[in-house]
């Protein structure tokens, strides 16, 4: 049986990138540079959370479904936060809002290892030095890796790995495919699955097969003559191994084991519940992957100590079976 195309994708928050200081610590310092003051840290954190939840009860998937957009979804948050400590009738500074929709969208506010974004070029590249490789040796099949994020959120992540330094593309759930674009650009991120866009949220397995639909079509795609530009779906016998990484259990691996994914955990050991049987990747050694997760298998759950670690173990392992 030949190797399977290999589906990688990634949660965003928490897993590829994290915030450079807690959120609320990020929002008072704006304000107060902004002439706001008067205020803890906590006071913002509490805020914050009410004020998040109210707008996402009355305007749910950031205001989506209600034509808002997150942006003002977001505005709305802001001043619902700042508000109540500024005290009524006092009005809050115009440019507030603007510059924390702009700090959040961008790297001013969120980090991404650099090393781990460095993996991430190795492991595309190395795929793409590959497939240029099987153009000349027809008899030795190398499988496609299509990186994707799949994330509770809302428009923003593709700007902010942008703005982190990652190649990412334009391919949006819901987007039009344009073949020519995708078919000659070598991404670190080939796709982006976001509730936003999808309507639903992890751990729904809507979602998850989402993000499977649109690894087909760019698979069609990448397929050359004969596919590309011709609008056609990858083969109803496209074989995939599915891996999603995510550092929240519930969300992450229960969810997307559910939707017939194998999963890597990225967290401390202890936040593995009792019940559940996980791997360690330092135990898995030199192992392929196709044994680790054995095709017709139960979605298997391994367990990282971090991003990188997986990312660095995974591209040793695709290079063992070159």
């Amino acid at each position: 049986m030949g190797r399977r195309n290999i589906l990688l994708c990634f949660d965003a928050f928490g897993t590829l990138f994290q915030p450079k200081r807690p959120v609320a610590e990020q929002y008072a310092t704006v304000a107060r540079q902004c002439g706001l003051d008067g205020f803890s840290v906590e006071q913002v954190q509490a805020s914050f959370k009410t004020a998040f939840s109210k707008e996402s009860q009355e305007h749910p998937n950031y205001g989506r479904a209600s034509g808002m957009g997150a942006a003002k979804w977001w505005t709305n948050v802001i001043h619902k936060t700042f508000q109540p400590l500024a005290g009524l009738g006092r009005e809050l500074p115009k440019d507030l809002a603007p510059k924390l929709l702009h700090r959040f969208c961008s790297s001013e506010g969120y980090s991404l290892s650099a090393i781990a974004g460095s993996l991430l070029h190795t492991l595309k590249q190395r795929e793409q030095q590959q497939q240029q490789q099987q153009q000349h040796d027809h008899h030795h099949h190398h499988p496609r890796i299509i990186v994707g994020v799949i994330t509770n959120s809302d428009d923003r992540v593709p700007s902010i790995l942008s703005s982190l330094g990652l190649r990412v593309s334009p391919l949006r759930f819901g987007s039009s495919i344009d073949p020519a674009e995708v078919a000659t650009q070598l991404y670190d991120i080939d796709l982006h699955c976001m509730s936003y866009d999808v309507g639903s949220s992890k751990p729904d397995r809507k979602i998850f097969d989402a993000a499977e639909e649109m690894a087909n079509q760019l698979l069609a795609v990448q397929q050359g003559p004969g596919c590309a530009g011709h609008g056609l779906e990858a083969p109803a016998t496209t074989s995939w191994l599915k891996i999603y990484v995510g550092d929240e259990y519930g969300k992450d691996v229960l969810g997307a084991r559910r939707a017939g994914w194998n999963t890597v955990f990225v967290g401390a050991e202890g936040n593995v519940p009792g019940q559940e049987n996980t791997s360690d990747w330092k135990q898995l050694g030199d192992v392929a992957l196709e044994e680790i997760f054995p095709q017709g298998s139960d979605p298997l759950t391994i367990r990282a100590e971090s991003t990188q670690a997986f990312l660095e173990w995974t591209i040793k392992n695709l290079a063992r079976g070159d």
